[in-house]
């Protein structure tokens, strides 16, 4: 067939192949942070800090908040098991669901509750630590972490998952039609 000829291609499917990428690519980004964290590759954790070896994913960087109004409350719970245990399960889970394209809703909540939690954890509003050291915030408000929620709640909102993922399977189990949460 022609080019002249070639049906025209919707914005609907021009932007989903555009979303596929975007939601792999989030979701290779939850994984990777996981398999670090749970291995110890020698990226952001060493082999004698990973979690299969006795290390928690919460102490080093919980230990280390010296900002904003929870400073205390995260010292309190770094190195916790079961922050260690949620942590983990959230980023495998999150992970997961992105890179498959299931459960897009609760992948976005989780998710966004996550990172609502480690933007509150590094409270960019702050221009100082506890000690008086400069942040070296960029911006008091958007940072990394709103933009990962937004993705997420964008990859929900759309139907990222039909294109290269399982959505259509997912969709169609009755748990999931009869619970439309699940999605």
């Amino acid at each position: 067939m022609s080019a002249v000829h070639a049906p025209a291609r919707t914005r609907t499917e021009t932007g989903a192949v555009p979303l596929a990428v975007l939601r792999i690519a989030t979701g290779l980004l939850f994984l990777w942070a996981f398999v670090d964290k749970a291995f110890g590759l020698g990226y952001a954790t060493q082999a004698k800090n990973a979690w299969f070896s006795g290390g928690s994913p919460t102490k080093g960087f919980l230990s280390r908040v010296a900002v904003g109004p929870f400073e205390s409350l995260f010292h309190d719970i770094a190195g916790a098991w079961w922050a260690d245990l949620l942590f983990m399960a959230g980023l495998l889970a999150v992970g997961v669901a992105l890179l498959l394209g299931i459960g897009m809703r609760i992948a976005a909540v989780s998710g966004g509750l996550m990172m609502l939690l480690m933007w509150v954890a590094e409270w960019p509003p702050a221009q100082h630590t506890s000690t008086g050291e400069a942040t070296m915030s960029t911006n008091p408000l958007i940072d990394y972490h709103v933009i990962y929620a937004l993705v997420l709640v964008a990859l929900a909102a759309t139907a990222s998952g039909v294109t290269w993922g399982l959505a259509r399977w997912w969709n169609g189990l009755p748990v999931v039609k009869s619970n439309p949460w699940l999605r």
